[in-house]
């Protein structure tokens, strides 16, 4: 007759019920005394902290983004992209958490960033990442659409160096 093994599941039960990995930080108090307001378990908190900023899977923000700045005027907001960091002259301006505007150098024209950005789209490593490659094909086509209907424009900011 065959022994039945028995679980020897001691300890607390997961937290979570994805896959997990214990992450050791240090953090400042004030943060910590944030958390706590958020809940009083650290990673519970520290987990809603993360979905209320990068949201949760279903209502994930948007990787490109028309966010409108003046009536008839919208700004591009892109997600956080490591992709879009490749191009050396293009900076990623963040106006709130995972929340980027994009700057080109004054001079620079448009169709040089529809280069850069299908140029990104090419390479093979990118094209294993489905979220930079959505990025990237949302930001083409919406680039390349509003500049073929000639709504496309650029206007400069005044930028203090610190």
């Amino acid at each position: 007759m065959p022994e039945q093994v028995k679980s020897n599941r001691s300890g607390r039960p997961p937290k979570f019920r994805e896959p997990r990995r214990p992450v050791t930080m240090t953090l400042p108090v004030r943060i910590l005394d944030l958390l706590a307001e958020i809940d009083p378990d650290r990673a519970q908190a520290v987990a809603k902290a993360a979905e209320a900023v990068a949201g949760a899977e279903a209502d994930r923000f948007k990787p490109v983004k028309l966010t409108e700045m003046a009536q008839g005027k919208s700004l591009i907001v892109v997600g956080p992209s490591k992709a879009l960091k490749e191009i050396p002259w293009l900076k990623l301006i963040e106006i709130a958490p995972t929340r980027f505007l994009l700057s080109i150098p004054s001079g620079t024209p448009v169709e040089a960033l529809e280069v850069a950005l299908r140029d990104l789209t090419n390479d093979p490593v990118l094209r294993n990442n489905d979220r930079e490659t959505a990025i990237l094909a949302e930001l083409l086509s919406l680039i390349g659409h509003q500049r073929r209907m000639n709504r496309l424009g650029k206007a400069e900011f005044l930028i203090i160096d610190a």
